[in-house]
């Protein structure tokens, strides 16, 4: 019913009915809010994994098949899943076609140069992807909120990092940028996992504590950065990170949809037999040969 439909009653001395208003509000179903999709088995994600993993493969055959040229970088808060996600991506894959490329802090001579400098000598040739562990937006994010770069140089690369990216795209690149995101409170789980577990401690850096303190000022250089590098021909996807095994899949699935693909020509193989021309016993010369231990 809209608003001003009429409910017909009659009147308790049998005289001639009337119509009284009914406001659709209160004929409106109960909206519910949408029911959060609960955790995921562990082989639910193996199941699920596998699959993708396999659109993976073949999406690298088809890669070196076309002598594609493709940069993917991994952007995101600290503690955010970034190298959880880009393990579950290349775990599968050939590491000669997925690159993965985590630079470390500029040394003196890299920080005279031109700043994509250090980065641009890591840009696939045919048949490559280059995925960058942070990448040259550093000087977006850590770099302008821990004062590592003036204000001025803040300014000028987001005035000119759209431009660099039109540039790299135009010349053939196939440029894929994710930012993941995760909640104020998983990040804090997240560091506190890694203050007491002994597996996690090495991933805690001299940067992620005092990163913990700084929360709004890197959630206003994001903000910056995606209103400045968000373009047409580079724009960034948000990666809900919170749900780690979710946020994978996901990212995979997004990945290969970003990147049109078929399945490349192969040739059929055969195992060729082994020949048994100069055959000798070649395991009873190994017997005096040191071996490792087999504890296991």
């Amino acid at each position: 019913m809209g608003l001003g439909t009429s409910v017909t009653r009659t009147r308790p001395d049998g005289r001639r009915p009337f119509a009284e208003p009914v406001s659709s509000e209160s004929h409106m179903p109960e909206t519910k809010p949408a029911k959060s999709p609960g955790k995921m088995s562990n082989k639910d994600y193996d199941k699920e994994l596998r699959k993708l993993q396999g659109k993976l493969c073949q999406l690298q055959e088809w890669v070196k098949y076309k002598g594609l040229r493709v940069i993917i970088i991994f952007e995101g808060r600290d503690a955010a899943g970034k190298g959880g996600t880009i393990k579950a991506l290349t775990e599968r894959v050939s590491p000669r076609v997925f690159r993965v490329v985590a630079l470390p802090a500029p040394s003196d001579r890299e920080k005279s140069q031109l700043y994509m400098q250090r980065y641009m000598q890591h840009f696939p040739a045919a048949g490559e992807i280059i995925i960058f562990d942070r990448s040259w937006y550093n000087r977006a994010g850590v770099e302008h909120v821990m004062g590592f770069c003036t204000p001025e140089q803040h300014k000028r690369f987001l005035e000119l990092c759209p431009l660099a990216e039109r540039f790299v795209v135009s010349s053939g690149i196939l440029l894929i940028k994710i930012w993941l995101e995760a909640s104020d409170k998983e990040q804090k789980r997240r560091f506190e996992a890694r203050i007491e577990d002994p597996l996690r401690q090495w991933k805690l850096s001299a940067m992620d504590l005092p990163s913990r303190t700084k929360w709004f000022e890197y959630s206003r250089a994001r903000d910056m950065m995606l209103d400045a590098t968000d373009t047409p021909w580079a724009p960034w996807h948000i990666l809900n990170s919170d749900d780690k095994k979710r946020a994978r899949l996901n990212c995979i699935a997004h990945i290969l949809d970003s990147i049109p693909h078929k399945k490349a020509p192969r040739e059929k193989v055969k195992l060729p037999k082994r020949s048994m021309k100069g055959a000798y016993d070649d395991q009873a010369t190994l017997k005096n040969r040191k071996f490792v231990p087999e504890k296991y």
